[in-house]
């Protein structure tokens, strides 16, 4: 079994033992659906999906296709395209076939699944709902098999997978970093083995890389005889009906991973501690009412009954666990995908008025911010407005009446300047050699759009009810975003601390009752906030072209200099304080960061 020299061993990743399970189980049988691993940078969430490829057991003496999708990636590369050479040199039309030819019968792995694009999502969901990737376009028609795995992994802080996507993955893991010195220690120093000499650090694991091939093998082989009782059929259905699952895919899934279970295990019966195993795997993405009783508290906490297990990877070992034993789960994340991130190393510049439920609540008639919000819309909608908030440059674009090679505008089908599109062009040009009419490419849809608020949640809020209008604003803000069909996420900034109120998800109808759950403390970590701000649009823009238009909504009260910063995005400082002496800082900030400052009338 041949190894990159740049691919870190399967084995000799330390820890993270339930999503080894996860892979393994969804090697031994494919039809489970594929795995989604969410959690923080460092966790070696992409160092195990690629390690995967390498102990794939041949599938009819072939290597098992393991492929790997780019955010980067365009349709035509995904789905085929037209062969440009060929019809070039032969004047013939032939399909060339994209990423999801190559992966037929293998594994599809992405990184960063929830940044991938919506139309790539979109095909995604298609070819993996009927196995076949259909292609009509140009003239061409071409159809092909595509049954694949998809194997995904995200930071669930620079946004949410869409739901229809998040349900095709068969299971999920939440991972974190909370390890123990030992394993710390264990992780650098295999780490330093592997950058010092990799190829004698792939030797090292290697007989342990080809066992653990062959077990997946000899399971896969065990897999039609393996029986499952109608009595434990019900007890699998008892457990999605309590986690009030939507359909019954959680069932099928659930069902198949006992079965890849007790084949990992050699056995031919499936038992009640096969189904524990895998049960929150199954349920940790599609559960809608209370964690599982069964759930441990986490995957390296402890005394956990898989401390054994842990000791064992700590070596770089991964052996078949005994019929008794049942790998420990993972307890199901809070839904509402709420982080917190203390400020440590420095004091506040204000005087921290100590922890307290925000006494009021949210009320239309506390704020007259819809006039206000319509206003940020129109201002927003501006291309010039836009483009003066995100400081953006005049465009270095060529004027409309250059030549492109030879071909001046007449040539052009259309007035919209974009992409040509090579594949019409050629293709309605095969007759016409060497005379060619360039066609473009038809306008894009409408970008995606973040609405990003940044909300203030110190306890100088709590003065004159600011609070409460600064939450009657984002509720302004997020009804626009949902009529619009756009993403909302929201962070409080309060205590000395960020936390994460919304996830970057469409923006729902109704966000009243969390925003009156939301503390109101402490000091002002202006500073902080803009900062994850600024790497959370850097992402967004870079990866995923999604236009970011940000709302910082404050008092002012910082002392916090900020003039060094700059979010990347359209950005409106909207400043809730209203008095005839005003004590914040709205104004002075909003320059600093070259924002739009919008005072929020009362």
């Amino acid at each position: 079994m041949s190894q990159l020299h740049s691919d870190f061993p399967f084995s000799a990743v330390q820890g993270q033992t339930l999503f080894k399970k996860a892979l393994i189980l969804a090697a031994i049988y494919p039809a489970i659906g594929g795995v989604l691993v969410s959690g923080p940078r460092g966790s070696a969430k992409s160092t195990l999906a690629r390690a995967l490829a390498n102990i794939l057991p041949p599938v009819n003496n072939a290597a098992c296709p393991f492929v790997t999708l780019p955010l980067g990636t365009s349709l035509e590369m995904l789905t085929g395209t037209l062969d440009i050479e060929r019809v070039l040199s032969n004047k013939q039309l032939h399909f060339s076939p994209g990423l999801l030819s190559k992966v037929d019968g293998g594994i599809l792995y992405v990184d960063e699944v929830n940044l991938l694009a919506d139309h790539l999502v979109d095909q995604l969901l298609d070819v993996a709902a009927s196995g076949v990737n259909h292609v009509e376009r140009d003239g061409i028609s071409h159809s092909h098999n595509s049954k694949f795995s998809l194997i995904g992994t995200m930071n669930p802080d620079e946004g949410e997978l869409r739901g229809q996507l998040k349900d095709r993955f068969g299971l999920m893991v939440h991972l974190d970093t909370q390890l123990s010195l030992e394993q710390r220690v264990a992780i650098v120093k295999c780490r330093e083995a592997f950058e010092a000499d990799p190829q004698q650090f792939v030797d090292l694991y290697q007989q342990q890389q080809q066992h653990l091939s062959e077990q997946i093998g000899a399971a896969r082989a065990l897999l039609s005889q393996i029986s499952c009782s109608d009595k434990l059929r019900l007890n699998i259905a008892q457990r999605c009906h309590d986690a009030g699952v939507e359909g019954v895919r959680a069932d099928i899934v659930m069902y198949r991973a006992a079965l890849a279970q007790a084949a990992w295990r050699a056995d031919s019966q499936v038992t009640i501690a096969d189904i524990d195993t895998v049960e929150e795997l199954v349920l940790a993405h599609r559960r809608t009412t209370g964690a599982s009783s069964n759930a441990a508290d986490n995957d390296n906490s402890p005394g956990d009954d898989g401390d054994s297990d842990k000791a064992e990877q700590n070596k770089g070992n991964f052996s078949r666990p005994t019929a008794a034993q049942s790998q420990p789960n993972s307890a199901a994340q809070n839904r509402h995908g709420q982080t917190s991130t203390t400020e440590t190393g420095q004091q506040s510049a204000e005087s921290d008025w100590g922890s307290m439920q925000a006494p009021q609540r949210v009320e239309a008639a506390q704020s007259n911010s819809k006039h206000s919000i319509a206003a940020l819309n129109r201002l927003f909608s501006d291309d010039k407005s836009a483009k003066r908030l995100q400081n953006e440059s005049p465009s270095a674009a060529k004027s409309a009446g250059k030549q492109l090679r030879g071909y001046t505008e007449s040539d052009v089908e259309t007035p919209e300047k974009s992409a040509i599109n090579w594949f019409s062009t050629l293709l309605h040009s095969v007759n016409q050699w060497p005379t060619l009419k360039l066609k473009y490419r038809e306008k894009q849809p409408k970008a995606k759009v973040l609405h990003l608020v940044l909300l203030d949640t110190s306890a100088s809020t709590l003065v004159q009810q600011l609070s409460a209008r600064a939450k009657a604003c984002v509720l302004d803000i997020s009804r626009q975003a949902y009529l619009q069909r756009e993403k909302l996420q929201i962070l409080g900034f309060g205590n000395a601390s960020v936390q994460q109120i919304q996830a970057a998800v469409k923006a729902p109808k109704e966000l009243r009752a969390l925003l009156n759950n939301v503390d109101v403390a402490g000091g002002t970590p202006l500073r902080k906030v803009l900062e994850q701000a600024q790497g959370i649009v850097a992402k967004l823009t870079t990866a995923n072209a999604t236009t970011v238009r940000c709302y910082l909504i404050t008092d002012g009260r910082s002392r916090a200099q900020v003039s060094d910063l700059r979010l990347g995005a359209a950005t409106v400082l909207i400043d809730t304080e209203n008095t005839a002496v005003k004590r914040g800082r709205g104004e002075a900030i909003a320059r600093q960061l070259g924002a739009h400052y919008h005072l929020l009338h009362s």
